[in-house]
């Protein structure tokens, strides 16, 4: 089912896709955003061969995805969207929590995930979260993920003078585990100049999301884990 995009006054809305198997599910998930102003679901899929092609279509900014679906299942149909719209964030809403499961979707490319038990505010708090450079993961996945992209690096990559100066020390306080916020406490900005670098950030890294930043960041060889806060992102 697909819908015009709209714009709400001269700032686009945040587009969403959703992708679950269950026609109950997918209503109740539309009934929640449609009520929102600045949120507009321009399309729903049953499958996840109809999410990858109305992802490809749309390029909607994020793309709520069930794990298991008819057809393509939510690990292979992230990985396929990712590839043909990486500027498409995905977040996985699930009953699976499995950290291992958990894991298997990131690396595939989602930005974050929810539970099925999440409360519908959750759900749109999550989705303008990961618009805005913020984390939708709980701290120990984080932890885990970092320590995965650590282990299996990529090797060598054209990454040098990528990043501002001042665009490293901020994908490095994000690594450390701080919010927007206490990134712009520190670096005496505004939330609105930080939520800016990391748009440039995103851009520059070709991802959508923060846990996809960090773990390229950590491939490439950008940010380190020395020397940060003891606390894991999000």
């Amino acid at each position: 089912m697909l819908r015009q995009a709209e714009k709400l006054g001269t700032r686009e809305k945040l587009t969403v896709l959703i992708a679950d198997d269950h026609p109950l599910v997918r209503e109740a998930l539309n009934r929640t955003l449609e009520s929102e102003e600045d949120i507009e679901v321009v399309a729903e899929a049953s499958d996840g061969e109809e999410a990858v092609k109305l992802a490809s279509e749309l390029k909607p900014s994020v793309v709520v995805m069930d794990i298991v679906m008819p057809k393509l299942n939510g690990i292979e149909a992230t990985r396929k969207i990712k590839e043909i719209a990486p500027d498409s964030a995905i977040l996985i809403l699930t009953a699976y929590d499995d950290d291992e499961y958990v894991l298997g979707l990131l690396d595939a490319g989602a930005a974050g995930y929810l539970l099925k038990s999440a409360r519908g505010r959750d759900l749109v708090g999550a989705i303008r979260a990961i618009r805005s450079g913020e984390s939708v993961l709980h701290p120990k996945i984080i932890a885990k993920l970092l320590k995965r992209a650590t282990m299996s690096p990529v090797g060598e990559h054209k990454a040098s003078g990528l990043l501002s100066e001042r665009e490293s020390e901020i994908l490095q306080l994000v690594t450390s585990g701080m919010s927007n916020k206490e990134i712009a406490g520190k670096l005496f900005l505004s939330q609105r100049t930080i939520k800016a670098h990391l748009t440039n950030i995103f851009n520059k890294l070709n991802v959508a999301s923060r846990s996809e930043a960090i773990v390229k960041g950590l491939q490439w060889g950008l940010v380190t884990l020395e020397n940060t806060e003891t606390k894991p992102p999000g």
